[in-house]
């Protein structure tokens, strides 16, 4: 860990500093990583990310020379800086690095992606009220819905549901692998 940590998470990050950070599209490519992953990462792990987006090739594909030239930047300038601005932790004895909690502050500066959002938080209550409807339509035997069962209405129900959650999951899936298109740009 940095030994200006405690230092950095009392003063908040001035915006010319953000922005000097981000200036890197390596290191934004680690921020963006580094939000995907639950856990720490070891930094030769890291580097063969960065390697793989940079050479647009699967990690399995790289040639040693690739993997060392990430691995040294990131050791040498990226990491280090990342760190000593108190964005991302980094245990210089085991190599493992991990997004600090204070890189929460780079949020705004770092969008997740192109597209609207879905506001699921209003998709899931909206689909449960299109189901009561269909209950109730179920419910009530008059005119040309009176063939509607509660059966179908729970049918439907449970398929719309289903339909939506998967829709969301696999949204989310696709989020955490895209990368912002601010990553991509060159220096």
């Amino acid at each position: 860990m940095s030994k200006d940590q405690d230092k950095e998470d009392s003063e908040p990050l001035s915006q010319d500093l953000v922005f000097d950070l981000l200036s890197s599209p390596r290191r934004r490519f680690v921020l963006h990583y580094l939000r995907s992953e639950s856990d720490t990462i070891a930094l030769t792990a890291l580097a063969d990310e960065v390697a793989a987006w940079e050479y647009e090739t699967p990690v399995e594909e790289l040639s040693d020379q690739e993997r060392k030239r990430a691995y040294v930047s990131l050791y040498q300038t990226h990491i280090p800086k990342l760190a000593d601005a108190g964005i991302v932790e980094y245990d210089t004895d085991s190599g493992e690095v991990a997004l600090a909690p204070a890189a929460s502050v780079i949020d705004a500066y770092l969008p997740n992606g192109d597209g609207p959002e879905i506001a699921w938080e209003f998709v899931y209550p909206l689909l449960t009220v299109v189901c009561i409807v269909l209950f109730v339509i179920g419910l009530i035997d008059i005119g040309p819905v009176g063939s509607f069962s509660v059966t179908v209405a729970g049918v439907l129900t449970l398929f719309l549901f289903g339909i939506v959650s998967l829709i969301h999951l696999v949204l989310l899936r696709y989020d955490n692998r895209r990368l912002p298109i601010d990553v991509t740009d060159n220096e």
